[in-house]
């Protein structure tokens, strides 16, 4: 996920205020609510994106939508709405929450299953993304029918695809190599 560098500076700034007031794990929480509602609400991404809704529109719309946020994310808000770029808040929020994690030396890791898994089988993936990465990990789970079956693990950088979508791949690709050399 490529973020933008305003979205970066923004971010580390908040962060760096968030320290210095011992509110980073509060604003740390502000920004994963305002990424949730961001991204479930097209209608927001969009009023939030448009050129055509004044600065003041914008600044109400946040302060009602997230009211229930601190002072230092409310702040954000504002220099964000001044600075007329409301358009990259969930990248804000996204690099606020990375750097974050970064910072407490936690990482997300995200596996993709089929069908949901049980609670045994999400502690040994667990288990697995911890000593991949070596460090603190939270576990993102998504679903996706079209793996067919198996898991994709994601950490950081790495991947395991156990997933029964890629062996069918695989197998087709070792077929059609061998049966065209022949």
């Amino acid at each position: 996920m490529k973020l933008s560098r305003a979205a970066s500076r923004y971010a580390k700034a908040i962060l760096d205020l968030a320290i210095d007031k011992k509110e980073a794990a509060a604003v740390n929480e502000d920004m994963k609510s305002v990424l949730t509602t961001v991204h479930k609400n097209k209608e927001l991404q969009d009023f939030l994106k448009s050129p055509v809704v004044k600065t003041e529109q914008k600044r109400g719309a946040l302060r009602q939508v997230f009211s229930q946020v601190g002072g230092i994310t409310m702040g954000a808000f504002d220099l964000i709405v001044d600075n007329q770029r409301a358009d990259i808040l969930s990248d804000i929020a996204t690099k606020y929450i990375l750097l974050f994690d970064e910072m407490n030396k936690r990482e997300v890791a995200t596996v993709t299953t089929a069908v949901e898994i049980s609670k045994e089988l999400e502690a040994k993936i667990l288990a697995k993304a911890t000593e991949l990465a070596g460090k603190e990990i939270t576990l993102e789970k998504k679903i996706d029918p079209s793996i067919v079956g198996g898991f994709i693990l994601r950490v950081g950088d790495k991947e395991i695809n156990a997933s029964v979508h890629s062996t069918l791949g695989d197998l087709k690709r070792e077929f059609a190599y061998k049966y065209s050399i022949e």
